[in-house]
């Protein structure tokens, strides 16, 4: 008799397990994909375009003074005295340091710039993909774009429409 109540109650946590994982639910999303077809991230693209060709412009600016200091230095060079030589020397190394500053500046500038304009772009997916998963009841919902994932199944639920559809894109 023991052995019987022993046996039905094992059968019974085994059975609930075999339930309980019939609930699980896992979702997945390709993040980079849905990113890249916002209309905010769109134009945060042609936002950073037009940031980068300013900065660029500028740098061409200052690449042509620097081109042209050195032409007219090389020009003059063989008449010039030591003291001036060695001035005009220093002038044009300091100048192109300074042109290779801007150019790190520039780029720094770039990457904030780009952060700052896609960190909310970020959130409002993110706060999409936690309200799909909440109301469709998942567990998880995996980031395929990662290549984290290595594999998901059909019964994966492909959270893609939702997301899209709370945030407003076809």
């Amino acid at each position: 008799m023991k052995f019987l109540k022993v046996l039905v109650v094992v059968a019974a946590v085994a059975f609930a397990g075999k339930v309980q994982a019939q609930d699980l639910k896992f979702g997945h999303v390709n993040i980079q994909q849905m990113v890249a077809e916002l209309p905010e991230k769109i134009a945060a693209d042609k936002e950073l375009q037009n940031e980068a060709t300013k900065l660029q412009e500028q740098l061409q600016v200052m690449q042509k003074d620097l081109q042209n200091m050195y032409n007219n230095y090389m020009a003059s060079r063989d008449t010039l005295p030591d003291l001036i030589r060695a001035t005009k020397e220093k002038e044009l190394q300091d100048t192109e340091q300074r042109l290779q500053g801007y150019s790190q500046m520039a780029q720094q500038s770039l990457g904030q710039k780009e952060q700052q304009l896609l960190q909310p772009i970020i959130m409002k997916v993110q706060k999409a993909i936690d309200e799909v998963g909440q109301e469709q009841g998942l567990i998880y919902i995996f980031d395929i774009s990662t290549q984290v994932v290595v594999y998901h199944s059909a019964k994966s639920v492909d959270c893609a429409p939702l997301v899209k559809a709370k945030l407003g894109v076809q």
